[in-house]
C-alpha cells in the first residue's frame, strides 16, 4: 500500500474525473489522502479518499474572473498575479498540514498551479490529471497562449513571478515552471481522458501520456428528480456546465422559446442561478443540478457548452447533439466533434430560435451524426479507463522504488 497525495482546483470539471481514479486506486489498496474544497468532499469521501480543506484560499471560483466570457489580457494576468501573489503561503501551509506523512506519489489535476512545484519540493514520483482537451498553444481563450515572461514586462505579475521564482529556489531548491505551465502542469506520468482518435495535434502529447478514455465514474447523488415524467418522452437535455453558465441568462429564454408548446421533455439545468424570474414553459424540467449519467439513459438529443465531460459523456453513450461553446477549451473541443462531423456547432452570438430548433432535428434526423459519434465512442471504448490508468501509476511507482 501507499501513501497519495491528491491536489486539485475548484472546478466540477476537473474534480469529476478524478473520482473514479480515487476510486480504483483504493480498490487496489492505496491510501489517497484528497485537498479540495468543501463543496467536492462528500464526493471525494464516496469515492473512497480521505478529503481535507486547503488552509490557504487560492484558484477558487470567486477570484477566478478570467471565466468571464470577454476576459482581456489585462484581466488575465491581474488574475495570475493574485495566483502568484498566494502561492509561497500556500505551498508553505500546504507542507506544514501534512509534515510527518511520507507520500509516495502525487497527483494533481493539470490545472492545479503547485502541482510539479510539490512534487519537486516532495521529491516524490508526479501524476498529472489532464481534465482539459485543448493545449497551451491550441487555446485562444484570454490570449492565455500568448503569454510569456518577456510578453508581460510592465504588468506587475512580471516582477511577482521572477520574486516567487527565487523564493522557491532560496527555499526550496525548486525551479518555476513557466507562467502558462503553472496551468498545464505536466506530471512524470500524464492520464488524458480521451483517445488518440480524438487528438487532432499528437505532438504534444508525448509518450508520458496515457489515454484512459472519458470518465465512465458515476456520482452517487441523492438527487430529487422525477424520472416518470421522462419516460417513453422524446427528452431533450441542455446543459452549459458550471462555468460559462451565466455569461448570458437570454440564452435560457430563447430555449424556452424554442421549445415550448413542443412534444419534448427538456430538462436544463440552471447552475446556481437564480431561476425565480424565468417564466417556465410547463414541457421543461429546470434544475440547479442533475445526476446526468441517469438523464442520458432517457436522452434523445442534446444542447451542450462542449465541456470535455459532458461532450465525452454524449460521445460515449451515443447522443446525437448540438454544441453551443462559450469559452476556455470549448470552442476547441466543439471544433474537432464537428471536424469528425459528429455534431452541430453554433456561434452563442448568433443563435436565433429558427437555427436551433433547425439544428437539433437536423441532429437528431441525419444519422452521419451519429455514426460517427460511434466511432469515437468505440475509439473510447479501446482505450482501458481508470485500470488502465492505475496500471500505469503501479507502473511509475516501481520504477520509481529505491
Amino acid at each position: 500500500m501507499s501513501k497519495v497525495l491528491f491536489l486539485n482546483i475548484h472546478g466540477h470539471g476537473h474534480v469529476n474525473p478524478t473520482l473514479g481514479l480515487v476510486e480504483e486506486l483504493v480498490k487496489q489498496g492505496e491510501e489517497v489522502t484528497y485537498y479540495c474544497y468543501d463543496e467536492f468532499k462528500a464526493r471525494i469521501e464516496r469515492a473512497g479518499a480521505t478529503f481535507k480543506s486547503f488552509k490557504t484560499e487560492v484558484f477558487t471560483r470567486s477570484s477566478s474572473e478570467h471565466k468571464n466570457k470577454n476576459v482581456s489580457m489585462d484581466q488575465m494576468l491581474n488574475f495570475i498575479n493574485l495566483v502568484l501573489q498566494s502561492s509561497e503561503a500556500f505551498i508553505k501551509d500546504l507542507l506544514d498540514d501534512i509534515n510527518g506523512t511520507n507520500f509516495d506519489y502525487i497527483i494533481y489535476g493539470a490545472s492545479f498551479p503547485y502541482g510539479r512545484i510539490l512534487s519537486q519540493i516532495l521529491k516524490i514520483p508526479s501524476v498529472s490529471s489532464f481534465a482539459i482537451f485543448a493545449t497551451p498553444k491550441e487555446l485562444e481563450y484570454g490570449g492565455a497562449n500568448k503569454i510569456n515572461i518577456n510578453s508581460i514586462e510592465g504588468h506587475p505579475v512580471a516582477d511577482t513571478y521572477r520574486k516567487v521564482s527565487n523564493n522557491l529556489m532560496n527555499d526550496y531548491g525548486v525551479k518555476m515552471p513557466g507562467i502558462v505551465e503553472l496551468f498545464f502542469n505536466k506530471g512524470d506520468l500524464n492520464i488524458a481522458y480521451t483517445s488518440k482518435y480524438f487528438i487532432p495535434h499528437p505532438e504534444y502529447y508525448d509518450s508520458s501520456f496515457k489515454f484512459i478514455g472519458p470518465p465512465t465514474y458515476e456520482i452517487k447523488e441523492n438527487l430529487d428528480f422525477p424520472f416518470h415524467k421522462l419516460k417513453d418522452k422524446k427528452v431533450i437535455y441542455i446543459s452549459l456546465g458550471t462555468v460559462f453558465n451565466k455569461a448570458d441568462l437570454k440564452i435560457y429564454d430563447m430555449f424556452f422559446e424554442t421549445f415550448a408548446s413542443t412534444d419534448y421533455i427538456i430538462v436544463m439545468t440552471a447552475y446556481n442561478i437564480d431561476i425565480s424570474s424565468f417564466t417556465i414553459p410547463s414541457n421543461f424540467i429546470v434544475k440547479n443540478y442533475v445526476p446526468q449519467s441517469e438523464i442520458l439513459k432517457y436522452t434523445t438529443v442534446a444542447i451542450t457548452h462542449a465541456g470535455m465531460n459532458s461532450t465525452n459523456d454524449l460521445i460515449y453513450n451515443h447522443i446525437p447533439f448540438v454544441a453551443i461553446p462559450f469559452g476556455a477549451d470549448q470552442p476547441y473541443i466543439a471544433s474537432r466533434v464537428e471536424e469528425l462531423g459528429a455534431a452541430i456547432v453554433l456561434d452563442k452570438d448568433k443563435l436565433s430560435v429558427e437555427n436551433l430548433r433547425n439544428s437539433v432535428e437536423e441532429a437528431i434526423s441525419n444519422t452521419n451524426y451519429l455514426n460517427n459519434l460511434k466511432k469515437i465512442s468505440n475509439s473510447f471504448k479501446q482505450c482501458g479507463g481508470y485500470k488502465e490508468a492505475v496500471a500505469a501509476i503501479f507502473e511509475l511507482k516501481t520504477k520509481n522504488i529505491v
